[in-house]
């Protein structure tokens, strides 16, 4: 009996703590193992799904149904961070050029691979080969990049780009997902009319008339949902910070579910509201709310991919893995490159090797291995061939994109050197107060006189605290200070 054959995963398992708890452990370590060499921790999140799984050490987890459940869930909170942590004033110079590529960047990438896949994988391979709209369906699924994973990579490697290009490729990641969800609800919607016996004018027609739908009274919601957040919130005071964290939890839950009702597009909603509450409600100590929603999003992503992983057969991934490596090569050197310079042609002062770059950041993950459970969840014919090589491509992309998306940048000069990280060893303040920053007292800074009053800090910045070897002292004018001493500046607003 293998070693974990015994645990069945569901709801209501005695069991279910103790093994959830034993895999975000060894998932958190695995973060380590990540930062020194580099390779993306979703990825190491979703491997170690696929050990724990039922053809490895034998965890049962079958219930496509709750995984589609808390894979939404898991990706309205983190959308909803993504856009509210979002800086509005670094989006605006490409709101374009994002739009574009989460839009019309996603139906080319669609179109293209769906060729492919009919005209020469599916032919080649014999998988969905007879049908279009079910070659066009595996193609709608990967049509996005993950959010989840651009969000994860460019944050997580603290990568400094040029031309604006971390805004804009946050922005695609996050505005793309709602587009591809929707291609695939319709074609998934298209197949069940075909064996209705549905003409494709009919079925062409119906599917744009939704199409906009979705996406209209998706933003609509969404953009009338922050307005209205960012009201309550200037009017409502609560009475602790914690509050504003559950506060800011709901609105997501609020205007995805609106839309939903409403017949548009949640996703796309929430991200909407997302990036409206973040940059225009007056939240008290936002940045601890920002620390709460960061760390809610690490804890979804690791339990998204955990639970994806564990739902992959890696004994059924043999069948598929020379038409899954086929087709994800097309996407990574052919289908997006096109889509992206396709996007990008009328902003010729964005140099080509901007627009090589963003054609490479076209990560796969969470995203299209969620959306891929949709069909099988329907019970569409092909399904689970659709779901494993999604999961394949997926791997292939971290792999082979993640891990090169920092030498890349550095080798095509698109990237900054990384400024030097703030040590402020525990100390917080409101945002509203100004800025942290830290500096190291050398022999130079002591040529006009060895005191702190002899430094004569410029207006506006003041020492909070001195750090000496293991001490921490409170500074004054008097303070006589000596080389290595660590000072603990704020930079703000003053009255003098």
């Amino acid at each position: 009996m293998l070693p974990l054959s015994v645990f069945s995963i569901n709801l209501i398992s005695d069991d279910l703590l103790l093994v959830a708890s034993v895999l975000v452990l060894f998932a958190l370590l695995s973060t380590r193992i990540g930062a020194r060499f580099g390779v993306p921790s979703l990825l190491l999140f979703l491997l170690l799904g696929m050990v724990a799984g039922a053809d490895v050490l034998g965890l049962k987890f079958e219930d496509y149904e709750m995984a589609e459940s808390i894979g939404h869930f898991a990706m309205t909170i983190i959308l909803f961070y993504g856009g509210f942590s979002t800086n509005l004033s670094d989006i605006k110079p490409v709101l374009k050029q994002g739009l574009l590529l989460s839009t019309l960047g996603v139906l080319l990438t669609m179109a293209l691979t769906g060729g492919f896949i009919y005209l020469i994988a599916g032919k080649i391979f014999g998988f969905l080969g007879s049908s279009l709209l079910g070659c066009f369906l595996l193609a709608a699924v990967m049509s996005s990049t993950d959010s989840a994973s651009v969000f994860a990579v460019l944050r997580g490697k603290k990568m400094r780009l040029k031309y604006d290009l971390a805004p804009m490729l946050e922005l695609e990641s996050g505005s793309n997902d709602p587009m591809a969800y929707v291609l695939t609800i319709l074609m998934v919607g298209f197949l069940g009319e075909l064996g209705q016996g549905s003409g494709a004018l009919v079925m062409t027609f119906s599917g744009l008339l939704i199409l906009l739908l979705q996406m209209g009274i998706g933003f609509a919601v969404g953009y009338l949902v922050g307005k209205a957040s960012v009201w309550f919130i200037k009017k409502v005071r609560l009475p602790g910070t914690s509050l504003y964290s559950i506060l800011v939890l709901s609105i997501a839950f609020l205007s995805s579910g609106l839309a939903s009702v409403a017949f548009g597009n949640g996703l796309l909603a929430l991200y909407v509201t997302a990036i409206i509450v973040g940059n225009q409600a007056p939240i008290p100590n936002k940045k601890e709310v920002l620390g709460f929603m960061d760390g809610m999003t690490w804890l979804m992503q690791l339990l998204m991919f955990l639970m994806l992983g564990l739902l992959a057969r890696p004994s059924q991934m043999s069948t598929i893995a020379l038409p899954a490596i086929l087709i994800g090569l097309f996407m990574i050197f052919v289908a997006r490159p096109l889509s992206v310079f396709a996007c990008l042609l009328p902003f010729r002062k964005l140099p080509w090797k901007a627009k090589g770059f963003i054609s490479w950041v076209g990560l796969r993950g969470a995203g299209p291995i969620l959306f891929a459970l949709y069909p099988v969840v329907k019970d569409v014919e092909g399904a689970s061939e659709i779901f494993n090589i999604v999961f394949f491509i997926t791997l292939l992309s971290l792999l082979l994109q993640g891990l090169t998306l920092g030498p890349l940048a550095r080798k095509l000069g698109l990237s900054y050197n990384q400024e030097p990280q703030v040590q402020s060893f525990g100390l917080q303040l409101p945002e509203e107060m100004g800025m942290l920053r830290d500096h190291t007292v050398s022999e130079a800074d002591l040529q006009q006189g060895r005191t702190l009053r002899d430094l004569h800090l410029p207006h506006g910045i003041r020492v909070v605290m001195v750090k000496r070897e293991e001490h921490f002292l409170v500074p004054h004018g008097s303070m006589t200070l000596q080389p290595g001493d660590h000072l603990i500046l704020v930079m703000g607003e003053t009255d003098d």
